[in-house]
């Protein structure tokens, strides 16, 4: 009896063929059963004295009878006998399987799939060949199969499909060597990318849809589609569209909100994609009466009802209620209250779309934490992952503090990944918090450029270690030069001071410039060193100690008296002691469309150095949007004082307002200034300064791929103030300037640009006004 695949193998001596042949010879090898002449049909059993294995040259002959499972001198049906057959083909050892009864031998035929050379790819571009063999599961010097390799292609297809490219095709080929060797050679052609040329919504009434585009990952393609790589459909991506979209919503209060289904209909041409989200939005609800309870004998519910910030009348939000569990969950902390857990109760009312949200105070299960497993982190010391964690080995076990743990984690940005997850310790009233993490690059070496119509062109070279020596530190050297200046910079932070929340800076600064309008040259250095730490919520407070050189040297001719004056001084040290202190709710605020951030500071001089004095700065920002967040309105007030009791000020230490402080004038534009024969013009700067701007930014009727948008802005303020003065200078009191105003930010895969076109409504003679004002600040 012979017992053979369905044809025999070609051994032709091709240089270069396709495996498909293979392919099919083994399928055909697996479905071909006993050919049995007339004789061995009537024959029941077979018994064989001896098994000969022919063709094989890597694979053993004990290996291939295992396979087999036929054992010597015992009787073997033909039944048995084909089983053992399709395990020999199905080891996937063999392209082709031969058995012969010949007497009492059996005799079996194969022929061994090759070993693979190597593997290499061709026609790749996009996606380099050290990415592509990091995909693929077949191996060199391994065996070859051809499912493996017709799995790896479909692999490669796949990455490049979540790169928008879905008309990509990869092909397997096989290349002849000898000693029964392969080149296994994956043929790709890449195709161009499927972009997404439009996102629409369907459903929506509260939100246009341009709003709606700006909150998804998902972007439409634009004109610099070539560089934005978030425009290319995949499958993950639009998921995580459709979480965001309902995040969104539900933070407004449309706790109803839901996405019905996601569209994605690909042109006739392969190329581009029409996605279209079906919403339902719902109502909008807002708190109703928001109550503390408790099942506890031991706590005083309304200690827990006074610490609350949530109040009826203001859009419903599950972060606030969030915000208000961790703050009560805490309170219940400092009141020494352990296992106490605070579960919402949330009442719907329809009549008048508001929820009532009531926290039970109830008692939580008796777990402790008996240990923080860290895993992943090949640089990042334990201890920086482990500061995250509030909580250490022996601390009562809340659920809640260890997922904000983890996102302080993610927060840290050293990890491209970070997974917190809790199991059960060595006893049920133990977990252990599983931290596992996967590191990414923190430093970087950049080179940028830089414009503006107030100081040219500029070049700029720096490097930033995020996480230097795996230690969470900050570490920052630059090196920036323009058409009149040249500045160094180094400083460096440690945000956990001795295992604390405080963060210690330390920073050099040196700035050279050849002030052209001025017709002097200044030399600044500055030293600082501080300690910031919470105080708040959403406070937080600066300590500092710093010293600053200063010189005025170059004078022109034209120099007026006060800044000879000043330069005459020669060298100057000034040595002192400050601190900031800033609120921002920007960080936790409860209102996703509004914040407010309010910071004020003073240094002290005269700890040592040539002056005393008292330098005093505030600064006030409010934001909020308005008109269903399209339209974002912004006021900002800046104010500061420098008051001298020992020595006098200098152009190098007084303020001076430019485009950053108030548009609409060139920098050193406003103020003092002291004018006189011989073509003197000099801005002196002045001791006090107040600015108020107001701005609003809203979209434009233009395509949404292009990235532009509008405001309009109107700004108010004044620089005053001397200690020397003379008849020659101008403007030393207060006279408030006004500017109107229209912007166009474009927002491109470089950097934002913002223009300016500014008409100054309020202006003195002698001021240098700017009508428009062009900013670029980029790095690649």
């Amino acid at each position: 009896m012979t017992h053979k695949t369905g044809g025999q193998v070609t051994r032709q001596a091709a240089r270069k063929s396709s495996f498909r042949p293979l392919l099919i010879a083994a399928s055909v090898a697996l479905s071909v059963g006993f050919i049995v002449s007339p004789d061995m049909a009537q024959a029941q059993d077979f018994r064989f004295n001896a098994i000969t294995v022919e063709g094989n040259q890597r694979i053993e002959a004990g290996t291939i009878a295992s396979y087999l499972g036929v054992a010597r001198g015992e009787s073997v049906s033909a039944a048995e006998l084909n089983d053992g057959y399709q395990r020999v083909l199905a080891s996937g050892l063999f392209e082709t399987v031969e058995i012969e009864p010949r007497g009492n031998t059996l005799v079996v035929r194969v022929v061994e799939y090759p070993t693979v050379n190597r593997i290499t790819f061709e026609g790749n571009a996009r996606i380099d060949d050290e990415t592509l063999s990091s995909i693929v599961q077949s191996e060199s010097r391994r065996v070859f199969s051809p499912s493996t390799a017709e799995a790896d292609a479909a692999r490669l297809t796949e990455a490049y499909s979540q790169q928008g490219r879905i008309a990509a095709r990869v092909q397997p080929k096989v290349i002849r060597r000898s000693d029964n060797r392969v080149d296994l050679v994956f043929e790709v052609f890449e195709g161009g990318v499927s972009e997404i040329e439009r996102i629409g919504f369907a459903g929506n009434q509260v939100f246009s849809d341009g709003r709606l585009r700006r909150v998804l990952e998902t972007k439409q393609a634009g004109i610099f589609r070539a560089l934005v790589q978030s425009d290319t459909f995949i499958d993950d991506r639009i998921e995580f569209d459709r979480q965001v979209l309902r995040d969104f919503y539900q933070s407004r209060g449309y706790v109803d909100f839901r996405t019905t289904g996601v569209n994605a209909e690909l042109s006739e041409e392969r190329d581009a994609y029409f996605i279209t989200f079906n919403v339902e939005e719902g109502q909008q609800f807002k708190f109703g009466d928001v109550t503390v309870s408790s099942d506890l004998a031991e706590v005083d519910p309304d200690v827990f009802q006074d610490a609350l910030r949530l109040r009826a009348g203001r859009v419903y939000s599950p972060t606030s209620v969030e915000t208000e569990i961790a703050r009560l969950e805490r309170l219940a902390i400092r009141e020494g209250l352990n296992f106490v857990r605070v579960e919402p109760r949330v009442t719907r009312n329809d009549r008048d779309l508001t929820l009532d949200v009531e926290f039970l105070l109830t008692r939580g299960e008796r777990v402790f934490v008996e240990r923080i497993d860290i895993e992943g982190n090949t640089t990042t010391l334990d201890r920086v992952v482990r500061r995250q964690f509030r909580v250490v080995e022996g601390d009562p076990f809340n659920p809640r503090e260890i997922r904000e743990s983890a996102e302080r984690v993610r927060a840290l940005g050293f990890f491209g990944d970070a997974q917190v997850e809790a199991r059960e310790g060595s006893t049920p009233q133990q977990v252990i918090i599983d931290v596992d993490v996967d590191e990414q690059p923190t430093g970087s070496l950049s080179f940028g450029g830089s414009y503006s119509i107030s100081s040219g062109f500029g070049a700029a070279i720096t490097f930033r270690e995020r996480n230097f020596l795996g230690r969470g530190q900050q570490l920052s050297l630059g090196v920036t030069t323009g058409v009149d200046s040249s500045n160094y910079s180094f400083s460096f932070t440690e945000p956990a001071f001795l295992g604390r929340d405080v963060a210690f800076s330390f920073s050099l600064n040196y700035l050279e410039t050849d002030n052209a309008s001025a017709e002097y040259d200044t030399v600044i250095g500055n030293f600082s060193t501080g300690f910031t730490f919470p105080v708040s919520e959403n406070g937080r407070l600066g300590v500092r100690y710093g010293a600053k050189y200063s010189e005025i040297t170059n004078l022109a001719p034209e120099v007026g008296s006060i800044i000879s004056a000043e330069a005459a001084r020669g060298e100057v040290w000034d040595s002192f002691v400050g601190y900031r202190y800033s609120y921002d709710t920007r960080r936790t605020g409860l209102n996703p469309n509004a914040g407010v951030l309010l910071e004020f500071g003073q240094d002290f001089a005269g700890l040592g150095g040539d002056s005393t004095y008292v330098e005093s700065t505030l600064r006030a920002v409010a934001q909020t949007r308005v008109y269903n967040d399209e339209v974002t309105l912004r006021a900002t007030f800046q104010a500061g004082a420098l008051s001298y009791s020992d020595g006098s000020s200098r152009v190098t230490d007084r303020f001076s307002l430019g485009t950053n402080l108030m548009r609409g004038f060139e920098g050193g534009g406003i103020g003092p200034r002291e004018v006189g024969p011989g073509d003197v013009n000099d801005p002196l700067g002045g001791n006090y300064f107040a600015v108020a701007r107001f701005e609003a930014e809203f979209p434009l009727p233009l395509p949404e791929e292009y990235g532009i948008s509008g405001g309009v802005f109107y700004d108010v303020g004044s620089l005053w103030g001397l200690e020397e003065t003379n008849a020659n200078v101008l403007y030393e009191d207060f006279t408030a300037r006004h500017v109107i105003g229209v912007s166009v930010f474009w927002t491109t895969p470089l950097g934002p640009l913002r223009f300016n076109f500014s008409e100054a409504l309020s202006k003195e003679k002698f001021d240098n006004d700017q009508s428009f004002d062009l900013t670029i600040s980029t790095q690649f």
